[in-house]
């Protein structure tokens, strides 16, 4: 396969302000491999500054300049992922999402409640009934698809990131994606009604593991991941210090 020389992620696609989704930067590594893919994010990824893309023998790094931003390799299958909440769980599941004032990062394009309708993908994925974890529906928008009709791989990714974060307790300790690993199982249209549902795996000091998955709104998986997540150090003044 011929990988480009250089991506870029634009502003549209942020995550913690000023920096990309990590989801959205996965899914665009993966898509230029085949089968389950792991990704590893360094740093953070930047916004609308040029990636170098450059392959390596196991699968592909990024890079800004000489700084590693992430690393892709194709991964083994993954586990079988939890069978789905219903329709009407996770559409219940929303209004349980933490309110905007208690959100670390309310412009994120996948889970910001101050992203306008149309503008981020606004999945909102609260406590789900008879579910142990999160979910919300999600119908992804035309603009999201490519000329086929189906979602693009790495909005499928960006989807399935934020959901990981919130079913392993983001909303009391902010974290950011450290690794994820996923596989697209079948790719549905722009317009469907989707269920999206994430839950913990596991938790140890800082690291927090989780996973989540897509389904058709009647259950069928679409897509899955596994996911490291990081607790941010903070300072007794609330700021972001050095790890």
């Amino acid at each position: 396969m011929a990988y480009p020389a250089h991506i870029t992620l634009p502003s549209r696609f942020n995550g913690p302000p000023g920096t990309a989704n990590g989801g959205y930067v996965a899914g665009r590594l993966a898509s230029l491999l085949d089968g389950p893919v792991e990704v590893s994010l360094r740093v953070p990824p930047p916004l609308d500054r040029p990636i170098r893309i450059e392959e390596t023998a196991t699968g592909l790094e990024a890079y800004e300049g000489d700084t590693l931003i992430a690393a892709a390799v194709p991964a083994d299958p993954l586990e079988a992922a939890m069978p789905a909440p219903t329709l009407e769980e996770a559409s219940a599941a929303r209004g349980r999402f933490p309110p905007v004032e208690e959100h670390a990062f309310p412009h994120c394009f996948v889970c910001g409640p101050e992203r306008a309708e149309g503008d981020g993908l606004r999945i909102f994925t609260g406590a789900a009934d008879s579910f142990e974890g999160v979910a919300d529906i999600w119908t992804p928008a035309p603009e999201f698809a490519g000329e086929d009709g189906y979602v693009r791989p790495e909005i499928l990714w960006a989807a399935l990131d934020c959901p990981g974060a919130f079913a392993v307790g983001f909303q009391e300790n902010p974290m950011v994606l450290g690794r994820i690993r996923g596989v697209i199982h079948d790719r549905p249209r722009a317009g469907e009604r989707l269920i999206v549902a994430g839950w913990a795996r596991f938790h140890d000091g800082r690291k927090h593991g989780a996973a989540t998955a897509l389904y058709t709104e009647t259950g069928r998986l679409l897509a899955q991941t596994d996911q490291l997540w990081i607790e941010l150090k903070t300072t007794p003044s609330g700021q972001e210090a050095p790890s």
